[in-house]
């Protein structure tokens, strides 16, 4: 099975021949490093970090597996063999047309109401009737007794939303760019920008649909110029930058030196004016003529 964790970048739309719209999301998937090999699993290491950034009970995990490096994001995929300690997982696993499966966890909204978390309908807008249209409405099980006595399990109201870990099925690869290490995948997956998802083969496929047939691949090269146009501006705007700052501090270099020499040449013209002070304070005796 192949599997791989990455950090979603963000979506983006793709034209095809026939001016359709496709939405797709990219998703970054820096070399994930396998550190540590079970019967039927591997567990792998994702985003390296120093060691003084984690504590000591995350620091021991990896004294215990002996890994060369620290890791942020450690995830264990299961049915997965034939790796051993040590071996980089890449996006080149991966090959357009392939069916994967996502999983990440969606975006938080803390403590919510019942008509945003279960897409309720609201309740009459008309005056008089306080705030009726964002009640959920009766939770009431019965005419009464013993039944109306509790709140069913499951019932839908108000609390926690968001925060899940969600897996959606049977997503397509548009793209692989080992060059800079991202997958393009067809349609959204859950989290937000810069959240980690876990990437592994389809358990099943069902969909019938295969857009990167469709999607050409032309369209494909100029989102890869466009890219590479995108990364030489900002090396030129990087390589301007450095040179300005370079010139400002030759400048700044020559402004310090120009005071230093006005300062020393009004020291030795201090020191001129003082030593004519001097002398004409204190003149030379004459000295006397030989006689003949």
């Amino acid at each position: 099975m192949k599997c791989i964790l990455g950090k979603k970048i963000g979506m983006v739309q793709l034209f095809d021949t026939t001016g359709k719209v496709w939405p797709a999301t990219i998703v970054h998937c820096e070399p994930n490093r396998v550190i540590q090999v079970k019967e039927k699993a591997v567990k792998v290491g994702f985003d390296s970090v120093e060691a003084k950034k984690l504590n000591k009970a995350q620091l021991g995990v990896f004294k215990a597996v002996k890994s060369d490096k620290n890791y942020k994001q450690i995830h264990e995929f299961a049915n997965v063999t034939g790796y051993k300690v040590g071996d980089e997982l890449k996006v080149s696993q991966f090959k357009p047309g392939e069916f994967v499966d996502v999983q990440g966890t969606t975006k938080g909204h803390g403590f919510t109401g019942a008509i945003k978390r279960w897409n309720f309908k609201i309740g009459p807008m008309s005056h008089g009737a306080g705030y009726p249209h964002r009640y959920q409405g009766s939770i009431a099980m019965g005419r009464g007794g013993s039944q109306a006595q509790r709140v069913r399990k499951g019932q839908r109201m108000s609390g926690h939303y968001g925060h899940e870990l969600v897996t959606v099925q049977n997503l397509q690869v548009l793209y692989v760019n080992e060059r800079d290490n991202t997958i393009t995948i067809f349609g959204a997956i859950p989290g937000k920008v810069d959240g980690v998802v876990f990437i592994k083969n389809s358990v099943k496929r069902t969909k019938t649909v295969t857009p990167a047939e469709i999607i050409s691949k032309a369209n494909m090269d100029e989102i890869q110029a466009q890219n590479e146009v995108l990364q030489d501006k900002e090396a030129v705007k990087e390589a301007n930058a450095a040179i300005d700052k370079q010139e400002a501090a030759q400048a700044e270099a020559e402004k310090k030196a120009k005071e230093a020499a006005a300062v020393a040449k009004a020291e030795e013209e201090k020191a001129a004016a003082k030593a004519a002070a001097e002398a004409a304070k204190n003149p030379a005796p004459a000295e006397k003529k030989e006689g003949k």
